[in-house]
């Protein structure tokens, strides 16, 4: 099936490249699913990529956690991801000023050069999100922002009128891709795609297949509820990569989110 038949309205409304991009992945590989890849080896992340990589649409990092990383590991990494049809979603939550934001995208990570997607705090202001986008138009890239609007760890302090302000600005600002939501409460999901309308994407944690409580304060939703309330993508971490088999659980994962997509 086309991305524009499939996504709807959230095609024709969303322009940015990357969003457009994000949603073709997503349907030649029937699957709403980003993996956390939560490793701290280049081998391991090497691993999940040969293990998931054709169940998943993305795949988010944290590159300072990585013990063994190297610049021209990472750069074989990506590559690998590139060839895998990957989006390369670098979870950095950048929240300092634009012109700081738009160096911390440069330095010894040169995050600009290979990421598609970074997470971002507006709590400095919407020139953060400027920042970033001059970082990826300093080497001819260009990504997209997903501002944290929701989180799904007990105790945040994202309170409703924070998150109401979060998409007041970021739903009309070119240079986001979307926001993140939480997977773990479908009614607040749903009132949070009310809010941010049908133009920018919504991309969740806090799902999985066995609901409850993870660990250091994690809860977890139902993947398909989540994408029923109005999420476009469900980020999956240990309930894939700590499972005995982890490519017959992305595959699950994977047919559960593109059949819920359908369903919406």
């Amino acid at each position: 099936m086309e991305a524009p038949q499939v996504w709807g309205k959230r095609w024709q409304e969303n322009t940015l490249p990357m969003a457009r991009r994000y949603m073709e992945v997503a349907c030649r590989k029937q699957s709403l699913v980003c993996l956390a890849a939560d490793r701290s080896t280049m081998a391991g992340l090497n691993q999940l990529i040969d293990e998931v990589g054709q169940h998943i649409a993305a795949l988010k990092t944290h590159v300072d956690l990585v013990d063994d990383w190297t610049a021209d590991s990472w750069a074989a990494f990506c590559a690998k991801a590139e060839a895998a049809d990957l989006i390369i979603f670098e979870d950095r939550k950048f929240a300092d000023i634009g012109k700081i934001s738009r160096n911390q995208m440069a330095g010894v990570y040169d995050i600009r050069s290979w990421s598609d997607l970074v997470t971002a705090h507006l709590i400095s202001g919407p020139d953060i999100v400027d920042g970033l986008q001059a970082g990826w138009a300093d080497v001819n890239r260009q990504g997209g922002v997903l501002l944290l609007a929701q989180m799904s760890s007990r105790g945040n302090l994202l309170n409703p009128q924070y998150t109401a302000q979060v998409v007041e600005k970021g739903k009309t600002h070119d240079g986001v891709f979307g926001f993140i939501g939480n997977g773990s409460r479908p009614d607040e999901l749903r009132e949070l795609r009310k809010t941010v309308g049908e133009a920018k994407m919504i991309w969740t944690p806090g799902v999985n297949l066995a609901v409850g409580d993870g660990e250091m304060g994690q809860r977890y939703g139902d993947p398909a509820q989540a994408i029923n309330a109005g999420s476009d993508c469900i980020i999956v971490g240990s309930g894939i990569h700590m499972a005995d088999n982890p490519s017959q659980q992305a595959a699950k994962y994977a047919e559960v989110s593109w059949h819920a997509l359908l369903n919406r």
